[in-house]
């Protein structure tokens, strides 16, 4: 099985093999004609998971956008909006990249801070309070008691997505509910999954990480030039050669 840390702060790494260069290895069985030049990977919050090349999943079933071409060596997609709570917040222009090497999720400055004071806005009058003592990662709460499981307290949080713009039209979002941007940390608190990308040196750019795409099915298709995606139990291997686990 595929297994990914939660203590990555490498981004842009990406899962071996897996970019869209003429060296990857994608590119390379396409080349000698075993499969489209397609790639996708499905990581299961429970650890594991798997990747596949070629046509694997019925693409009526999955939600897609196209990737930007700004960049040819990762898998960038094209403008987005970032959405909380269903409600649009006038932050947009974000170029997401889908990026397997980093555990966690990074927004540029601006979008970041916005993130920080929609969370505080949200939780004032929950039984949450900031852990400043807790280490894990930036941002973490504590409850009266410690938790064991982001499920415990979903009820807190609610679900944020990017809404992607194409051909003038806004229907396509990728949701990134609260399990897919919260962890418990050893100390039995909850944190933040999503960081602050311009402290690591990445500018402006804004990367979704292993904790945003857990559970979904995450499709590549370089031919095409589309990012798709679709929620999916990862554990459940499909039945294809081309699939590897």
């Amino acid at each position: 099985m595929i297994s990914f840390s939660r203590s990555s702060y490498h981004p842009l790494d990406g899962m071996l093999g897996l970019g869209r260069g003429k060296s990857s290895l994608v590119s390379q069985l396409n080349s000698q004609g075993l499969v489209r030049n397609v790639v996708g990977h499905c990581l299961s919050a429970q650890g594991g998971g798997y990747i596949f090349f070629g046509d694997v999943y019925d693409s009526s079933r999955l939600t897609w956008t196209p990737m930007s071409s700004r960049d040819l060596k990762h898998y960038v997609a094209g403008a987005a909006e970032l959405i909380f709570g269903g409600k649009k917040t006038g932050i947009g222009g974000l170029l997401p990249v889908f990026d397997t090497g980093s555990s966690y999720t990074y927004f540029n400055s601006n979008a970041y801070q916005a993130v920080i004071s929609w969370l505080k806005k949200e939780l004032a009058g929950k039984p949450l309070k900031e852990a400043p003592d807790d280490q894990t990662l930036p941002l973490c709460w504590h409850g009266k008691r410690p938790f064991r499981s982001v499920y415990e307290v979903r009820k807190y949080f609610k679900s944020m997505a990017l809404s992607f713009t194409s051909s003038g039209r806004t229907n396509t979002q990728f949701e990134i509910p609260p399990e897919a941007y919260l962890i418990v940390s050893n100390m039995g608190n909850v944190c933040l999954g999503i960081l602050d990308g311009s402290e690591v040196g990445m500018g402006d750019l804004n990367l979704i990480g292993d904790i945003s795409m857990l559970d979904k099915v995450m499709v590549f298709d370089n031919e095409k030039r589309l990012i798709g995606w679709a929620p999916a139990d990862c554990n459940r291997v499909p039945n294809s050669r081309h699939v590897s686990i």
